[in-house]
């Protein structure tokens, strides 16, 4: 038991050792000065007599140097012991051939505690995270639709759960940076967490993009993908030159001629393809029709945004004379002789304003933007609202649905300029419950994702 009990006790350094005997040292000599002292000290001679004992400092005179003896000694002993322990110590520590440990200052130090990072470089951090994230998950969903065209559903099954788990952390990832921003009181855990939940969904988007590449086997024989993808880009070439030219809305001003710069772009990396393969280069080719894919996911895009616009405007034109019948039929019982004051006045007021004022645009044989007036009945009578009207909650999921789709391609297309801020928003909007907040949240997104473009310039 007593060896095992030796074995049990924490193994000490020599260090420890050294201090150990410099103490038992100290102390033996302290004991001898102890001891020794007194013999030194008294006189047991008798005076002599008639001698007269002086006051005066002759047994001083005779003390003081041999009261300092000793306890000199002693130091000297005490130094030259803390100096031979030191020197030991240095000299193990240069010949020790084991590294410092990271967070200490030298080896065999205690490991410093790690000091947290900086909470603004936490910030970037958390930015950069959800950026990259929602980049590599619309990547992987654009990838997803060109392997679908070869395998069946079952095959493309769990790298389409795995991408809704991935949707699912980000969009956990962007709630907790929207209540950071809101002002949350433990800024750094809020900003670890964002980065923790968009690393647990890189994860997932890794697994999945490597089992994905290794299904479609483009390394190998792109010969299959490359004709689907050749198919897919001719369609979207008659897609793009029947587009409508005639939208003036700003929400699409310039998706054309992107569209169109698209097209170029995939047919580079085609005839790259085509040309690497010749050559039996199938990493090339690979990689040639990967980015091939890419401009044709961002044309399909750029126009099914055209398509979907006029759509969406048809569909306003034909709500907004209901619309109004339906607000009106909401405002209705705040005018029926109750007098209301405050903040429900003033709603009231701005909702005759709003309505009257789209009375005035839609008679008025002006072009108008159909899906805006309908957006304006929507926000005006929405405070008042309280669902007399089936037709107003029709036009507010018509209005929201659009705003949330048109600000999700621009950053789809954009994607490589348009920083976090935009993508927060959107998370945000497509999670309301709330029709007008969403539409105002995905404006608001497309207005920031359009800012970061203007400052960042459009990819290349």
């Amino acid at each position: 038991m007593t060896s095992s009990l030796i074995r049990g006790r924490p193994r000490r350094g020599r260090s420890h050792i050294s201090v150990r005997v410099a103490h038992a040292l100290l102390g033996v000599v302290a004991g001898v000065a102890w001891l020794v002292l007194p013999w030194m000290t008294i006189n047991d001679d008798p005076p002599a007599a008639g001698t007269r004992v002086s006051a005066a400092a002759p047994a001083e005179d005779g003390s003081s140097g041999t009261d300092l003896v000793l306890p000199f000694a002693a130091l000297v002993v005490v130094v030259a012991l803390a100096a031979y322990a030191s020197v030991r110590r240095i000299r193990r520590t240069r010949s020790r051939t084991t590294p410092a440990a990271a967070g200490t200052t030298h080896v065999g130090a205690y490991p410093s505690p790690v000091a947290p990072p900086p909470l603004a470089d936490l910030d970037d951090r958390s930015l950069a995270a959800l950026v990259g994230a929602d980049n590599r998950l619309r990547a992987l969903r654009e990838e997803i639709t060109f392997a679908a065209t070869g395998a069946g559903p079952e095959e493309m099954a769990p790298f389409t759960r795995e991408a809704g788990a991935a949707e699912a952390e980000l969009a956990a990832a962007c709630a907790i940076r929207r209540r950071y921003e809101e002002g949350v009181p433990e800024e750094a855990a809020a900003l670890a967490g964002v980065v923790g939940r968009c690393e647990e969904a890189e994860r997932r988007l890794t697994g999945a993009a490597e089992g994905l590449s290794a299904l479609r086997g483009l390394d190998r024989d792109p010969a299959a993908a490359l004709a689907s993808a050749e198919t897919r880009f001719r369609e979207l070439t008659a897609r793009t030159a029947g587009a409508d030219t005639a939208l003036t809305d700003d929400s699409v001003t310039g998706y054309l001629e992107l569209a169109k710069d698209s097209l170029v772009t995939a047919t580079v990396h085609l005839n790259q393809t085509h040309q690497a393969t010749a050559a039996d280069r199938p990493e090339e080719a690979a990689q040639h029709l990967r980015a091939a894919e890419s401009a044709i996911a961002r044309t399909d895009v750029l126009v099914t945004a055209l398509t979907r616009l006029r759509e969406a405007r048809t569909e306003a034109a034909r709500l907004i004379p209901p619309a109004l019948t339906g607000a009106e039929a909401e405002l209705a019982p705040f005018r029926e002789g109750a007098v209301y004051e405050g903040e429900t006045y003033a709603r009231l007021l701005h909702a005759d304003a709003v309505l009257a004022a789209v009375r005035q645009e839609t008679t008025s044989g002006q072009p108008y933007d159909p899906l805006g007036v309908l957006r304006r009945i929507v926000h005006a009578t929405a405070p008042l609202a309280s669902g007399r009207s089936g037709v107003l909650p029709v036009a507010a999921l018509l209005v929201a649905r659009e705003s949330v789709a048109a600000a999700d391609d621009y950053v789809t297309v954009h994607r490589e300029a348009v920083g976090a801020a935009p993508r927060v928003l959107l998370s945000e909007a497509r999670l309301t419950g709330d029709l007008p907040r969403a539409d105002a949240l995905a404006g608001e997104a497309r207005d920031l994702a359009e800012r970061d473009v203007r400052l960042r310039g459009h990819p290349a």
